[in-house]
């Protein structure tokens, strides 16, 4: 924890903090710290039960993914609000257990966005790379009706789905194009110069044409 403190930088918090995260630490000096540190479940787990948010993410890079239980990933992921942290929990860790096809199933029923959020990055997960037992047409039905008026992170993640489902089956892409054209989310979301809009039309059209191009 000494340490965590030693590589706090103000700079770095104003930057982080913009964008909804409690902490100081330069990510590239974590993954350093890390890295020393190899893996360690059970600090791993001590680091998590101090609240904070830099030693959570250190957590996070020293654990074991697949030695946490089912209801263990359930308890932290309603702990970790802060962005950064429920993102690398959900992609470092939930998608390497053993329990993440019950999670994802739990996760996108559950009335808390955020915690739903997690549920959709896992489905979009799926429709990438096992799509095989997923009922894409219902996916696209659930996004058309609810994405909308989602609160902003479940929003972001039903688009990445949406998307997803575009980019990775010809079969679905046009109404995939269509729902995004219809209800126009993200479609004004800034984006840097060299960077794809998140904008699920654009994003489809743009990889679906780099694929080509392989």
């Amino acid at each position: 924890m000494a340490e965590l403190a030693a590589l706090e930088d103000p700079k770095t918090r104003e930057v982080n903090e913009k964008h909804g995260d409690d902490h100081g630490v330069n990510l590239g000096k974590l993954r350093a710290l890390a890295k020393r540190l190899k893996t360690q479940q059970e600090l791993a787990r001590r680091l998590w039960a101090t609240d904070d948010t830099a030693a959570r993410l250190l957590a996070l890079l020293i654990c074991r993914p697949k030695a946490f239980e089912r209801d263990e990933l359930d308890v932290m992921l309603r702990e970790a609000r802060k962005p950064k942290l429920h993102d690398w929990l959900v992609n470092y860790v939930v998608k390497k257990n053993p329990h993440s096809e019950e999670l994802r199933l739990s996760w996108s029923a559950d009335p808390d966005p955020v915690v739903a959020s997690a549920g959709w990055a896992l489905t979009t997960e799926r429709v990438a790379r096992k799509p095989e037992g997923l009922d894409l047409a219902g996916l696209l039905d659930v996004i058309e009706t609810k994405m909308k008026d989602a609160p902003d992170r479940l929003q972001w993640a039903m688009n990445h789905c949406l998307a997803q489902i575009g980019i990775e089956h010809a079969e679905h892409r046009a109404r995939a194009i269509g729902i995004g054209e219809r209800l126009q989310v993200l479609k004004d979301y800034p984006t840097s110069p060299g960077c794809t809009s998140p904008f699920a039309p654009t994003w489809i059209n743009e990889m679906v044409r780099r694929q080509h191009e392989r």
